[in-house]
């Protein structure tokens, strides 16, 4: 019993969550404004490198909870749900970054419509993930509840049409007659921004099962 007193009880799962989820918001804002302003090669970098430290950023906070996860004796929440969602969140970040830096390496030349209906479907996801983060200290109320659930059930359909836009894509893609080398560019592009939307989703279904278990 005196073991257990001395160690801590709860930590501060949700606070760190919440960061993160700032950090995953921010992260997407500045990687929509890299499409938007993808013509320009001064903004272009900005903008990345502001994606860049975003994911950095969360990193860190992903490496302090699984740190707090060993020393904590008492959780708020399931341990391996806390694992599993700082991880799947940190996870959305990589792929933001992996995005932009795919886009530098193929020397992607310009956006297209389809991957700016991505890129936007992506930050939509990424505000929504945040938002669903910052309802997890108050699950025990009902509306909260209720808001959670709603929340998650948005991103599964913002994920159902990010689907539906990669799918319009790829067949024009194959379809036109395009040079290969922007096949294969465009291909990888579209695949990394549809893969964001997924781990939102994968971040959605266990914020639900946290919200079914603790209702």
């Amino acid at each position: 019993m005196l073991f257990g007193k001395l160690l801590p009880r709860e930590g501060n799962f949700f606070a760190m969550f919440n960061e993160h989820g700032q950090h995953i918001a921010e992260g997407a804002r500045s990687f929509g404004q890299l499409v938007t302003h993808y013509a320009d090669p001064v903004l272009r970098e900005k903008y990345a490198n502001e994606v860049d430290h975003a994911e950095k950023q969360a990193d860190r906070i992903t490496a302090d909870v699984n740190r707090l996860l060993h020393k904590t004796f008492i959780t708020p929440l399931d341990r391996e749900q806390i694992h599993g969602l700082i991880n799947a969140m940190d996870d959305i970040l990589d792929l933001l970054q992996d995005s932009a830096e795919v886009m530098a390496l193929y020397d992607l030349q310009r956006m297209n419509e389809d991957v700016v209906r991505l890129a936007e479907i992506s930050a939509r996801c990424c505000e929504r993930v945040q938002h669903a983060v910052t309802l997890l200290p108050k699950l025990n109320q009902a509306a909260v509840a209720e808001a959670a659930l709603k929340t998650c059930e948005e991103i599964d359909r913002l994920e159902s049409d990010a689907d539906r836009v990669m799918r319009s894509a790829m067949s024009k893609l194959f379809r036109d007659n395009i040079d290969v080398r922007e096949l294969i560019k465009l291909k990888a592009v579209y695949e990394h921004l549809e893969s964001i939307s997924d781990r939102c989703e994968d971040v959605a279904n266990i914020i639900e099962g946290i919200v079914l278990e603790n209702s």
